[in-house]
């Protein structure tokens, strides 16, 4: 298959990414990371052999929206580590720091998945 998909998370979600979970507060529905995850990263790392999420464009990403959109691959979406470093890069043009942390959040999911 070999097949590759960008995906520019402010072209292609929403323009500023914000909170955790779609009922954190009014209009997260539209930019939680929870939302991101499974109604287009699942789906796009499903029918994919690789995915780039292009973080650039947008330079607030919080914690818990960067936690929830990557971290919650293993927490609540049942891919490993292992997968995730075969089909998945992130990236930010100008803003390492958010490549870290969702790397980051990647690592200590992994490490609290049941065995």
């Amino acid at each position: 298959m070999n097949s590759v998909k960008t995906i520019v998370v402010t072209n292609e979600f929403h323009p500023r990414p914000k909170g955790r979970y779609k009922d954190d507060a009014p209009g997260c529905e539209f930019t939680a990371g929870e939302v991101f995850r499974d109604t287009i990263l699942v789906d796009a790392l499903k029918a994919n052999d690789k995915v780039i999420v292009d973080l650039t464009g947008y330079n607030r990403y919080g914690r818990s929206f960067l936690d929830e959109a990557f971290g919650g691959l293993i927490s609540r979406r049942g891919f490993t580590k292992e997968e995730l470093d075969e089909k998945l890069t992130i990236k930010h043009d100008t803003v390492e720091n958010f490549v870290t942390t969702a790397n980051d959040r990647i690592i200590a999911a992994e490490q609290k998945r049941p065995k």
